[in-house]
């Protein structure tokens, strides 16, 4: 189940949601210091987190599938978002660097089919950066935030999905110790919160972020893309209760 992207949009926009993207992407930033000259693509509802590589990599693009909609982005800059079929990316095969994903794989009706189109546009070696809810996490029990609707993960499920996929895990680590509450005074002590769960309670992290790398034996064929040409983006969708049906654009 995808949520509207104007949810999404408005989710970030609150002091919670600018909060979770402020604690995600220093993780990301640790596994990921440097982009520089790199082809980086978005999947899901990724814009949040790919504003610091816009100046820094060759290209970003960012795909939205089409049950979410989309919303143009950067605002001030040219538009790079696009609506696509969430397994058919209109990508050449081996054309990515780094991918990140974030409101995608948890949301697909298919993940492994996410997955194995990431691998066919992902370069030998390409990595890819995966952020879920996670199984045993509060977020993914409170649907008040996007990370509560989907299918939530555990550490061996996401490991099955990426090694079926031929990518392989290189790195792991959790975020999101904080309560996933808008009250002024947990989030006024939510990065303190966060540092302590890192160290007493990791494994109550509200989300799983994984790296993963592209691998290549000799013998595998890529599998030609099923994509036939470039969506059009959708700029208006109808909002949805809750953020929980699916949009019309």
């Amino acid at each position: 189940m995808y949520v509207d992207v104007l949810h999404m949009k408005g989710f970030y926009e609150q002091p919670l949601g600018r909060m979770v993207r402020s604690v995600v992407s220093a993780r990301l930033r640790e596994i990921w210091p440097k982009v520089a000259g790199d082809r980086v693509l978005g999947i899901g509802f990724a814009t949040p987190y790919l504003r610091p590589f816009l100046a820094e990599s060759e290209r970003v693009i960012a795909f939205m599938p089409a049950p979410q909609g989309v919303i143009a982005w950067p605002p001030e800059g040219p538009n790079v978002a696009g609506l696509v079929d969430e397994d058919a990316w209109p990508l050449p095969d081996g054309s990515i660097d780094r991918i990140i994903a974030v409101h995608g794989l948890e949301m697909a009706d298919n993940p492994g089919a996410v997955l194995r189109e990431a691998w066919r546009v992902l370069v030998p070696g390409g990595r890819l950066l995966i952020v879920v809810p996670a199984r045993r996490g509060l977020w993914a029990q409170t649907e008040g935030t996007p990370f509560g609707y989907g299918r939530p993960f555990s550490s061996g499920q996401l490991t099955a999905f990426l090694e079926d996929a031929m990518l392989t895990p290189v790195a792991w680590s959790e975020a999101l110790h904080f309560a996933p509450s808008s009250r002024r005074l947990l989030l006024r002590y939510a990065r303190t919160s966060e540092r302590l769960g890192q160290k007493l309670w990791p494994a109550l992290a509200g989300v799983l972020v994984v790296e993963a790398e592209k691998k290549v034996m000799k013998g595998i064929k890529l599998k030609p893309s099923r994509a036939k040409a470039v969506f059009r983006p959708v700029f208006a969708p109808q909002a949805a209760p809750r953020g929980a049906s699916r949009s019309k654009g």
